[in-house]
């Protein structure tokens, strides 16, 4: 999968409790190359995302929050996207950001960039490799 990239937000974010990554609704958003994410969008809102009429479910299961001398990690689930009835995209970024929070609405976590636009004709999937061994973050 392409690196972690963490927005701004999401340092002062942890640091005034609006995230707990062990139990909130991490979600995946999509967005185009015309449409990248910047390090310094803080909320879902600022995004332009692209039409998920066709797309499965987008939420993340977290699969183990925690740390181990210090070194903070959250392993998530893969999560296998399928577009059903038609298709999904083009898209180029992959956004996590928690639901859960309504203060502020759902902030923005990190971003993955894929290099070049996908599209899901339908019927394909395509599965979103979060690292189980070394978890889709670490905190230092």
């Amino acid at each position: 999968m392409a690196s972690f990239n963490k927005f701004d937000a999401f340092t002062e974010n942890l640091a005034e409790k609006v995230h707990n990554l062990g139990s909130d609704t991490l979600t995946i958003a999509l967005c185009a190359a015309a449409n990248a994410p910047v390090a310094t969008n803080s909320v879902l809102a600022d995004l332009t995302q692209v039409s998920y009429t066709y797309c499965s479910a987008r939420a993340v299961t977290i699969t183990s929050s925690g740390q181990t001398s210090g070194v903070y990690k959250l392993v998530l689930q893969d999560l296998v996207l399928t577009a059903t009835g038609g298709a999904v995209g083009p898209f180029r970024y992959i956004v996590l950001y928690n639901d859960t929070p309504t203060s502020p609405a759902d902030p923005l976590i990190g971003w993955y960039d894929y290099g070049s636009e996908i599209t899901l004709a339908a019927g394909e999937t395509l599965t979103i490799d979060f690292d189980g061994t070394n978890g889709a973050l670490t905190l230092t």
